[in-house]
């Protein structure tokens, strides 16, 4: 019961509360563009600062982790092309654009606060080696998928560099990466910093979820809804089960960094999939279905997964 009213229902009550907010008017797009900025450049970055520099690293990187998430993460990925393909019939560009939709996860408005509510914040050197590859990972194999398929070549260094500088220039990957550099040197945080950071990092998780409650007004349910369906059963189910067998029984992760890693591929589709949709005006209403659906969904599989993972 505690999971319920200490995790599920402040994490989903918030977001459910800033959805309200922005459906009936009382948060239009401005605000919640701005409180977005505020979370993504200042709050996020603190809060992550803080909780790395403060974290006593291990002796070594368990790598199987991160073939553990990602491997399963692929695999999934080409399921939701297989399904794209031979149950709907799309295209191969099409196709990525599934795989992509079921495979990416809510890390960063969903996966961090609730992490870091869940598991202490232990967690977060876990959560950050996976957050500062993620995107960097998953994204130049579609790009380069829906490019070839379209017959719009792209070199995979000019794309790798683009996406380089794009992952270097967010703020969450600063702040992770300056907490770090605290960690490795044994530095302890000066007050006033800690004060700072733990004040402005505070503000992270409640107005992150607030804003992706607000943002999921974006997104309506439309066309047939058995492809986004089989997306959030991919997304959902499939793909922390695939993280699981593989941490638990392959790579034989440690088990802090195995909750971690489940529990992220256990969440929602992420915005990114569906910024991809509209980038090549494929899938698109499948795309915003989908995202939609799986975060309503993970109510009960997050709730359910939360359980079994902390029991």
């Amino acid at each position: 019961m505690d999971i319920i009213f200490g995790i599920i229902l402040p994490i989903f009550g918030t977001l459910g509360i800033g959805y309200a907010a922005a459906r009936f008017g009382a948060f239009d797009e401005a605000a919640n563009r701005g409180l977005s900025v505020f979370v993504f450049n200042f709050a996020m970055p603190l809060m992550l600062f803080r909780s790395i520099a403060q974290t006593e690293l291990p002796d070594s990187m368990p790598w199987g982790y991160l073939f553990s998430y990602f491997g399963g993460t692929f695999a999934v990925f080409g399921a939701g092309m297989l399904v794209g393909r031979h149950l709907f019939g799309r295209s191969l560009d099409e196709q990525g654009v599934l795989g992509l939709g079921g495979s990416f996860s809510n890390t960063a408005m969903l996966g961090i606060p609730l992490v870091i509510t869940a598991y202490g914040p232990d967690a977060a050197l876990p959560l950050f080696a996976l957050i500062a590859c993620h995107s960097l990972i998953l994204l130049p194999p579609t790009t380069l998928l829906i490019e070839a398929a379209r017959g719009e070549g792209q070199s995979v260094a000019t794309l790798l560099w683009t996406l380089f500088k794009g992952v270097a220039a967010t703020p969450i990957i600063w702040g992770l990466s300056a907490g770090l550099v605290f960690a490795m040197a044994g530095i302890p945080l000066p007050g006033p910093v800690e004060s700072i950071a733990r004040g402005i990092g505070a503000a992270a998780a409640p107005c992150a979820l607030f804003a992706l409650g607000a943002s999921l007004t974006r997104y309506r349910l439309s066309g047939n809804l058995r492809e986004p369906l089989a997306l959030v059963g991919l997304k959902t189910l499939l793909h922390p089960l695939l993280v699981w067998l593989l941490a638990r029984f392959v790579f034989h992760v440690p088990d802090l960094w195995v909750v971690v890693a489940v529990t992220l591929a256990a969440l929602p589709a992420g915005v990114t999939p569906y910024l991809f949709a509209q980038r090549y005006q494929a899938c698109l209403s499948t795309a915003a279905s989908t995202v939609f659906l799986s975060t309503l969904w993970s109510v009960l599989t997050l709730s359910v997964l939360l359980f079994v993972l902390r029991g």
